[in-house]
């Protein structure tokens, strides 16, 4: 028996027992099951290697005559459906910026026994996200499009090593995507080994410059402040 058979039975009793006559025909509940989490997995964001950020605040639009079924039930469908997304979530290791809400809609241009999802990140917390340069465990943070790495005082951030150029490598961040590029350095700048000239930065990626090994990270600006 899978998850949705059991979801079903559950809102099935939760319904005292109305969920055939309530369901008979149109939209089932089973479908906006469905809708919600193929929505959830079609928005979720790679944040860092231990954060899949999802959307949290959810809204369902229906055909005014499967609203007016569901109405029948509102609370406890919602209550299960809410449950369902929890658990779906929960097995993908996915996480929410603020709470899990769901709500319903009518709209008389979508046919009856279809459903349409619309969701938002909505951040009920005070956490700001903001990139940085972990080397050696200390983060230093890209305020800036160009964030120079080398051995020259002249740098953004100046690294010790004799085996890094005077200007080595530049991270370019343009708010949402950071790119690594070599500036013709002597050594080389590598990812996983091989030496590249420019590639895209992921978090939690690791970098190597001269003997230094430099890792790109998403992190709360709380973090970044709390080091100094």
């Amino acid at each position: 028996m899978g998850i949705l058979d059991g979801f079903e039975r559950g809102l099935e009793k939760a319904v005292n027992g109305a969920f055939a006559k309530t369901f008979r025909s149109g939209l089932q509940p089973i479908d906006v099951a469905s809708a919600l989490k193929s929505d959830m997995d079609a928005h979720a964001q790679v944040i860092s290697r231990d954060r899949i950020l999802v959307p949290n605040a959810y809204t369902v639009s229906l055909n005014p005559g499967d609203y007016d079924r569901l109405d029948l039930a509102h609370g406890a469908i919602t209550h299960e459906l809410l449950r369902l997304v929890e658990e779906h979530a929960t097995r993908q290791h996915y996480s929410y910026a603020g709470p899990l809400t769901l709500s319903f809609r009518e709209d008389p241009d979508i046919a009856i026994g279809l459903t349409a999802v619309a969701s938002n990140v909505v951040d009920t917390s005070s956490v700001r996200w903001t990139p940085a340069l972990d080397i050696a465990g200390r983060l230093y943070p890209i305020t800036g499009a160009r964030t120079v790495l080398g051995r020259g005082a002249d740098c953004t951030i100046t690294i010790n090593d004799p085996g890094v150029s005077k200007q080595h490598a530049a991270v370019l961040w343009n708010t949402h995507k950071a790119v690594l590029r070599d500036l013709g350095s002597t050594n080389g700048t590598s990812i996983h080994g091989e030496k590249i000239v420019e590639a895209e930065l992921l978090p939690d990626m690791t970098f190597r410059i001269g003997r230094t090994a430099v890792t790109f990270r998403i992190v709360p600006q709380e973090q970044l402040e709390g080091q100094r």
